[in-house]
């Protein structure tokens, strides 16, 4: 098992470095941000030394390697357009976006295993065909359509719902700014989240559904019911155990994705997560910041993938032996 995480947690490393390098290249890449930081106002000369004191000149090489060496220190760049550590800025704004994927999560795990074991067990009746064909329009209707439905029904119709901001936050530990401790922060959570799990919670009902309709045929279930056990434990412990695995690997994925998809959802409900401040980034070319991002989304995007991978293994030693091989 040791080598088994050692060998997750280089590739981890290499992941980060590709991530790093690919996001790099981009902000050497992508507009100027001294055009944006200075206006039109200043001279080619005094453009030019603003360049060669922030280091922009220097070749992509020497940049990168100042990135890197800076990146291990927890310095990813200084941002332009809000003249602070980009760091401190990502970490400002990363509560907003982490709580809302955290309720989306929870979302998805409250609605998906019980509607996924039940169009298992049960797959022709009329709720379970309703399921289904529920999951197949939620996989085809984009987050931003149904982030504006949401809106018009429940803010512009009914008048029962907030439809944008954070609404009142409460500051914790010192630096970490919380909605989910008072009722209105919770109020306005309630439709950014419902949108953002809309992404996922298809994908995860019918992939429940598909391994737990598998596992129902396989041996040793047939051996749990012919010893006569009752129905809710052969389903619950028996089969649906079984299902977890693959559940969690593609849970792992698509959690990381779900930070990366925030910006759609926060764009609408004018949530101030990192979502938005990406979006304000790449409008005003501050790409420190965007640069940040990419890193700071890749660090959470590898580290929830390399745990499940540890979790993965310790479940299922057949990964282990399988990745020795």
């Amino acid at each position: 098992m040791f080598a088994f995480t050692v060998k997750r947690i280089l590739q981890a490393v290499v992941v980060m470095l590709v991530i790093s390098f690919i996001g790099f290249a981009i902000k050497h890449n992508f507009g100027d941000p001294i055009r944006d930081l200075v206006g039109q106002r200043v001279t080619a000369a005094e453009r030019s030394e603003i360049r060669d004191r922030l280091g922009l000149n220097d070749p992509f090489p020497i940049q990168y390697a100042r990135f890197l060496r800076d990146a291990l220190h927890g310095d990813l760049g200084q941002s332009y357009f809000f003249k602070k550590p980009a760091t401190e800025v990502i970490v400002k704004k990363a509560p907003a976006t982490l709580e809302l994927v955290f309720c989306a999560a929870m979302i998805i795990v409250v609605l998906s295993i019980p509607l996924g074991i039940y169009s298992a067990i049960k797959p022709k009746s009329l709720l379970s065909k309703f399921i289904m064909g529920g999951s197949i329009v939620g996989v085809s209707m984009p987050v931003f359509l149904t982030a504006i439905l949401l809106i018009y029904i429940f803010s512009v119709e009914l008048h029962w719902l907030p439809s944008y901001g954070r609404g009142e936050t409460v500051l914790l530990f010192g630096w970490w700014d919380s909605g989910l401790v008072t009722l209105d922060g919770i109020k306005h959570l309630i439709m950014p989240s419902i949108a953002l799990s809309s992404i996922m919670l298809p994908l995860f009902i019918r992939l429940i559904r598909s391994e737990m309709m598998e596992v129902l045929e396989s041996e040793y279930v047939k051996f749990a019911w012919a010893k006569g056990l009752k129905p809710r434990r052969v389903w619950l412990v028996h089969a649906f155990k079984n299902t977890l695995l693959p559940v969690i690997t593609v849970g792992g994925v698509q959690l990381g994705i779900m930070v990366a998809f925030t910006i759609l959802t926060e764009t609408v409900f004018q949530w101030q997560g990192m979502g938005s401040m990406f979006i304000e980034s790449v409008e005003r070319s501050d790409t420190s910041l965007m640069v940040a991002y990419l890193v700071f989304v890749g660090i959470v995007f590898v580290l929830v993938n390399t745990l499940v991978d540890i979790i993965y293994g310790l479940v299922n030693p057949t990964v282990r032996v399988a990745g020795r091989q």
